[in-house]
């Protein structure tokens, strides 16, 4: 027996992944990772009586090569004597579709069809080829996306599927490199297929792979993926700790036996909320959020900790607020009613003036050594002239604007920097903003200027931007 496939029966029977004479359905793309997981799989099924089939998703992404991708999952199955259950599907339309990423969708689909393949043959097992250099690379990408611990805790051992919690996803091979599964498919002469794709750089996990990682293990740490693994396992045991105390906190709160053992005696179920560990504070908000169906981000999260019974707008047509027993409430509000019209003015030229919706407007540009100084006028801001561009659009908040303010570094809805700035929903709508010849708004009334927008050393033309609103 091999070393590796010494290793992962070791890691089954020890994280008691597989039990004997179980049927398994392998998710395999023809990549080296699940090809090698079928091969792993299938050599140990003999001695301890699994029963295993095949399921291959065809993403229909890279034309000729995803039909070679199936044709070769088809053979291997075949070859060992496999049932095999196959669907294709059109990722990139459903994406366009549904508003989603191509990996999002690909992601939502493929587990569809996992679900729907075991359903139909009785099975209540997937095993999945993610591997450990998947997790490095998922902790970086979930860490520079803002993540909290169960985001950074990666992909676990055992999970149910995100679409039947009655299927248990398994993933054997999370303790293992790339490189020795590479290892193992040469000396065993296991046929595989390399996704193009997946040298491209335009998708930030690929960016994170190729040129991150590489950059981290030659400069910094040598042995990251033993590091990043062993903070994962870390962070997951302490993300579970929290969120365990949340579950017992709240069902006490409820009553709900069913939440709470009466043999459970952890000291911190009897606290009230303000006295809570700040970590479950926010697992407890965050869980209550999730059955209110509202995206729990962190700003949220803090504000509703933060201030009880201070209702805070997350959609158009409601708000939430938490009372100071930890409790969260739900409030209609009337639908805000947006204002229609817009200006369009061009900027070409020395200098100009405009009147939009009660705002007088004035502008002129200057180079980099001549620029007046700023002071403590107001009504008056500079921005990067040719960031900006020579025609620009007045117009008020619309449904879905994002604005990324300066000093930010990333956009987020103008709603929510409205609740933000405790800007009242009445003045919301009255106030203009100003959006740049390519997209974008580079100015909100009284408020700050956008990030993209900002004067910069690179900057060759200076806008003066003058505003006044009468009275």
């Amino acid at each position: 027996m091999t070393d590796l496939l010494q290793r992962v029966e070791e890691t089954i029977r020890t994280r008691r992944l597989l039990k004997g004479g179980r049927k398994i359905l392998v998710a395999v793309s023809g990549g080296l990772d699940s090809m090698t997981l079928l091969h792993l799989l299938h050599a140990l099924s003999a001695r301890h009586r699994w029963k295993l089939a095949v399921a291959h998703f065809n993403h229909r992404l890279r034309g000729r090569s995803s039909d070679a991708d199936e044709r070769l999952v088809r053979q291997t199955a075949a070859a060992m004597g496999l049932p095999v259950v196959i669907e294709r599907a059109d990722v990139k339309r459903f994406a366009e579709k549904s508003k989603l990423s191509i990996e999002m969708a690909a992601r939502k689909l493929r587990h569809e069809f996992f679900a729907r393949a075991a359903n139909g043959r009785g099975i209540r097992i997937v095993a999945l080829a993610h591997h450990a250099d998947d997790q490095v690379e998922l902790f970086f990408l979930r860490l520079l996306r803002g993540a909290g611990g169960e985001g950074l805790a990666g992909m676990k051992w055992r999970s149910p599927s995100p679409v039947d919690g009655k299927i248990t996803l398994v993933r054997p091979l999370l303790g293992e490199t790339r490189a020795k599964l590479l290892e193992f498919a040469r000396e065993n002469k296991i046929c595989f297929r390399e996704d193009a794709t997946n040298a491209r750089l335009d998708a930030p996990r690929n960016r994170i792979r190729q040129e991150l990682l590489p950059l981290l293990r030659k400069k910094y740490q040598p042995g990251l993926t033993k590091t990043v693994l062993r903070l994962m396992d870390i962070i997951g045991a302490e993300a579970d700790a929290v969120g365990e105390t949340a579950r017992q906190w709240l069902g006490r709160r409820r009553g709900d036996e069913s939440q709470t053992k009466k043999s459970e005696t952890l000291y911190v179920v009897s606290y009230s909320f303000i006295n809570l560990p700040v970590a479950v504070q926010r697992r407890v908000l965050q869980w209550q959020l999730g059955w209110a169906g509202v995206w729990a981000d962190f700003e949220l999260v803090e504000r509703l900790r933060r201030s009880p019974d201070v209702f805070v707008s997350v959609s158009p047509n409601f708000s939430v607020a938490r009372d100071a027993a930890g409790s969260l409430k739900l409030r209609a509000q009337p639908p805000v009613e947006f204002k229609a019209g817009e200006l369009t003015v061009n900027l070409a030229g020395r200098a100009g003036e405009a009147a939009f919706d009660g705002v007088q407007f004035r502008w002129d540009f200057a180079g980099v050594k001549n620029l007046p100084r700023l002071g403590k006028r107001t009504g008056c801001e500079f921005f990067d002239a040719d960031m900006v561009g020579d025609q620009v659009t007045l117009r008020h908040w619309r449904p879905g604007d994002r604005f990324q303010p300066i000093g930010m570094p990333s956009a987020l809805k103008l709603q929510d920097w409205f609740v933000n700035q405790k800007i009242p929903r009445a003045r919301r709508r009255d106030l203009i903003v100003a959006e740049a010849e390519a997209g974008g708004i580079f100015w909100v009334e009284g408020l700050r200027i956008g990030e993209n927008f900002k004067l910069t050393p690179q900057t060759k033309r200076r806008l003066i931007w003058h505003w006044q609103r009468r009275m």
